[in-house]
């Protein structure tokens, strides 16, 4: 099995779209608003890709100040090729890329909810959102 993993700036958003739906993250995210993908994808300070043999099975999208706090936004991997150690990885790279001294901050999908204890991240109790509007 040839996995990569890599910094990929320039993300395509069909190949990202594609790979929400593999993982189920489609389901919460506006797949069906190409500009919206674009943005989302142009405006992160990190993407991080798994690629297995140059198939996009993996991808990390994150917000950060370099400094103090990076927001994990999307942490997405395919279903085929999920419990296989390649989340893990792409939130170890995302953290290292971003700076360790940062807090890593993500909030999980519910499907998601059992996975991020058990590969060592705590739960925090406080979080409040104001939904985005049309």
């Amino acid at each position: 099995m040839d996995l990569t993993y890599q910094t990929e700036a320039g993300l395509e958003p069909n190949e990202f779209i594609d790979l929400l739906a593999r993982s189920t993250l489609a389901e919460r995210r506006p797949v069906g608003d190409l500009k919206t993908i674009q943005g989302m994808l142009a405006e992160a300070d990190l993407v991080v890709t798994a690629r297995l043999e140059g198939l996009l099975v993996g991808v990390s999208r994150a917000l950060t100040d370099y400094n103090f706090c990076t927001y994990l936004s999307d942490l997405a991997v395919d279903e085929k090729y999920q419990r296989r150690g390649i989340g893990r990885e792409l939130i170890r790279l995302t953290h290292e890329a971003a700076g360790l001294k940062t807090t890593l901050i993500l909030l999980a999908a519910p499907k998601a909810r059992e996975y991020y204890p058990h590969i060592g991240m705590t739960r925090h109790e406080s979080c409040w959102i104001i939904p985005g509007r049309v």
